[in-house]
């Protein structure tokens, strides 16, 4: 039984739409998460391949899909919501940390827009994957319970086998939340909103201004933890940015191989909105457009807009900071008194396109200079940096030996959609355990070879 507390389901009604998630034909179990089971309180031998598709609903839960709007590359959009994901609701875990429990890819609801509400397996896999690995990293980030295949064809670029992913997170809501309702000029709701979001996940703030506050210093945070690891997050829109501080939406994600700042994947993003190195700054942007919606909850206009900018303001040093603290241990020197070593480091990993992963990772045990094609510039780097006396425990914390290759991602979702789970469940294991230097999966931590590496991911609506 699972022990359901719906505070969002309290809301009032403008905030969600009640639906039900529309059963499929032939729900089977293809991962379950046993130790976030257990993180929830929650009997891993009771979820069950039909609860997790949506075919039964759990005693105690409310579904409901959530509203919301969003800049999607710039342009608003007044509506869009939950299109093809229903919010089970919420439990609180044994330590009184309350989680969303949400069903993505659980068919039409009132904001699908014409979609058919489901999910192809090969994205619920790579969230799957992708999100655990982020966890185990220690980055804030929603996670994956289980992933079930439906026994359902779905039509994209041609008939894909259908999935859904149980998600948990801190909560869904997201800056489009809050811009639903500035849209509309709906004060009260944005009000409610705000109460509610101070009592889930800030409950030291005072006000609106302090929530901001608060949202800008735990996305600041989250963004440096993606720099330090080479993660794209591919679209970050403001529906797609979490109140909480945590990653969501896994869409077309990826992980740079060969290191270069203007990288991008997502196949969508053909002007490089959302490449690695523009990341803080479009984080900036969405806080902005949140700041923009607490407004009119702040008092008089002028003060309340200059309160606002130099909240929004205060995202590049605390962003910096963090930065420096991560690249610091990653090299396991004092970030803040010596940034010129970490940055002239980067600039030749771009010029050689020197692979992310492996350089921070190598540096502690000698090999890191296999990476390079002008080795000797490297040396002398490297005499400086181990000048330094570099503290190699704090550089084994930081540096996975693994990150989800995209090409190794797309391998394990070509073997599901064939039958075989083997190569997920593999990677699922050493994605996991990142910090481990284990023989057994050295082969997954290699880059990809001539004609393996993966240019561009997609979103899988």
């Amino acid at each position: 039984m699972i022990r359901f507390d719906n505070s969002y389901a309290r809301m009032p009604q403008g905030f969600f739409q009640r639906v039900d998630p529309v059963p499929v034909r032939a729900p089977r179990l293809l991962a379950l998460n046993a130790p976030l089971a257990a993180r929830l309180g929650l009997d891993a031998d009771a979820l069950d391949a039909a609860m997790l598709a949506g075919n039964t609903v759990p005693e105690g839960a409310a579904p409901l899909a959530q509203a919301y709007a969003g800049h999607q590359f710039g342009g608003f959009v007044p509506q869009l919501g939950d299109g093809r994901a229903v919010l089970l609701g919420e439990v609180v875990a044994p330590d009184g940390a309350r989680f969303d429990i949400q069903l993505k890819g659980s068919g039409p609801t009132p904001f699908s827009r014409r979609g058919d509400g489901r999910a192809w397996l090969g994205p619920v896999l790579r969230e799957y994957l992708v999100s655990e690995y982020m966890a185990a990293m220690g980055v804030p980030t929603t996670r994956a319970l289980a992933a079930v295949a439906t026994g359902e064809t779905v039509l994209r670029e041609g008939p894909l086998p259908g999935a859904v992913l149980t998600r948990v997170a801190a909560s869904h809501i997201r800056v489009g939340t809050f811009q639903y309702f500035a849209v509309r000029g709906d004060t009260d709701a944005l009000a409610a909103l705000t109460d509610h979001v101070i009592a889930r996940h800030y409950p030291d703030a005072d006000g609106p201004l302090a929530l901001l506050d608060a949202v800008v210093a735990a996305q600041a945070r989250t963004v440096a933890r993606w720099m330090g690891l080479g993660f794209i997050h591919g679209v970050m829109n403001t529906d797609n940015m979490a109140i909480s501080g945590e990653t969501i939406d896994y869409g077309p994600c990826a992980f740079m191989d060969g290191y270069h700042p203007g990288t991008v994947f997502s196949s969508i993003d053909r002007q490089g909105r959302y490449a690695w190195a523009n990341q803080p700054n479009i984080a900036v942007w969405n806080l902005a457009q949140f700041a923009t919606c607490l407004i009119p909850l702040m008092g008089e206009e002028g003060p309340a807009v200059e309160a606002a900018t130099e909240a929004v303001h205060r995202f590049a040093p605390l962003y910096q900071q963090a930065w420096m603290e991560g690249f610091g241990a990653k090299l396991g020197i004092d970030g803040d008194a010596h940034r010129p070593v970490i940055e002239s480091l980067l600039q030749m990993m771009a010029v050689q396109r020197a692979d992310f992963t492996r350089v921070f990772a190598g540096l502690a045990c000698g090999t890191a200079r296999d990476e390079f094609t002008d080795r000797g510039a490297f040396d002398d780097w490297a005499r400086g940096w181990r000048a330094l006396d570099p503290d190699l425990g704090a550089m084994a914390r930081a540096n996975p030996r693994r990150i989800p290759r995209n090409h190794r991602i797309e391998q394990a979702i070509a073997a599901a959609v064939a039958g075989d789970m083997a190569p997920f469940q593999r990677l699922s294991q050493a994605l996991i355990h990142p910090l481990e230097d284990r023989a057994e999966w050295d082969d997954l931590a290699r880059p990809p070879l001539a004609g393996e590496a993966v240019h561009q991911t997609f979103c899988g609506t």
